[in-house]
């Protein structure tokens, strides 16, 4: 695992930087593209600093893994993620072993496939306002952290600038197309199966996750990332509890810890403690030894 923090791959990589995110950087290799992953960390739409140790590659390492174990039910974009492959592409191959994934290009299609199997978080909001979420009209008698009779498909629009904006399936199909809108909405409810599953057998709850599609020659795509805790929501099984905000395993510490700070979220918020950064890194390799490495049973 990665111990020295990775805040920027820029300087690193001979091609052509042409977006850099929050988190990932996207170069272009001509055929094909080189996502890094970097161990910058953002909350509340600001990325914070320090970056934290090894989160880059446990994400990037999980996203390879799941983009593998669901090949046969999803095609994706990946290539490889070798470092070694990039020859003199990469200058200090050793900083972004583990961090790296090349992938074929992909026309995104702008829309967060997003899929609930537990009403919490913004579903839950949605709710309470009005009973639905996403135009879905739900049973009367929920609480929040509710399992759902059946996983719902919440789509969003995806916006480069600002939050993406929930949309009802209606929606997304005036936009992409019906044929589209449905093959998205069938493919993302699969894939959420199966990793509802596999978590369950592991002792984990995934309460909900979001996908990103791409097209190519008219084929769709799984691109981004996968079942990662910056896409997805788990909880442990252990921690499980109905009317209450459960401590999901992911970025919490330093959410936690900007909540019950002074900082009023409209200005660059202060350097993390060491504490929280270290806590936090824990978080990502102990959900990343969950999913890859142990074994359990058991039903959610």
């Amino acid at each position: 695992m990665t111990t020295q923090a990775l805040a920027t791959a820029e300087g690193l990589i001979n091609a052509p930087l042409i977006h850099k995110g929050k988190v990932r950087e996207l170069y272009d290799l001509g055929e094909h593209l080189l996502i890094v992953v970097t161990d910058r960390i953002s909350a509340f739409d600001y990325v914070l600093d320090p970056p934290v140790p090894g989160k880059g590659s446990v994400l990037n390492g999980l996203s390879a893994y799941w983009f593998e174990q669901t090949a046969d039910i999803q095609p994706n974009h990946v290539v490889h993620t070798d470092v070694a492959l990039l020859g003199d592409i990469v200058s200090e191959p050793d900083k972004l072993a583990g961090r790296i994934m090349v992938s074929r290009k992909a026309k995104r299609i702008d829309i967060e496939c997003v899929v609930r199997g537990y009403i919490t978080g913004g579903g839950w909001r949605q709710y309470q306002a009005g009973g639905e979420v996403n135009g879905i009209k739900l049973p009367a008698d929920l609480h929040k952290n509710s399992k759902l009779e059946q996983p719902i498909f919440t789509p969003a629009g995806k916006n480069d600038v600002g939050h993406d904006e929930d949309i009802p399936f209606e929606e997304m199909a005036r936009r992409v197309g019906e044929e589209l809108a449905s093959a998205l909405r069938d493919r993302s409810l699969k894939l959420y199966e199966f990793g509802r599953e596999y978590c369950s057998e592991r002792g984990i709850i995934l309460a909900d996750c979001k996908f990103e599609f791409g097209l190519i020659d008219g084929e769709i795509i799984l691109i981004d990332e996968l079942f990662t805790p910056d896409s997805s929501r788990f909880w442990a099984k252990e921690n499980y509890k109905l009317d209450v905000e459960i401590d999901s395993m992911d970025k919490e510490p330093v959410r936690a810890y900007l909540s019950n700070s002074d900082w009023d979220k409209n200005s660059p918020p202060p350097p993390l403690p060491t504490a929280v950064v270290e806590a936090t890194t824990d978080r990502y390799r102990d959900i990343a030894r969950r999913l890859m490495e142990r074994s359990g049973s058991g039903n959610s």
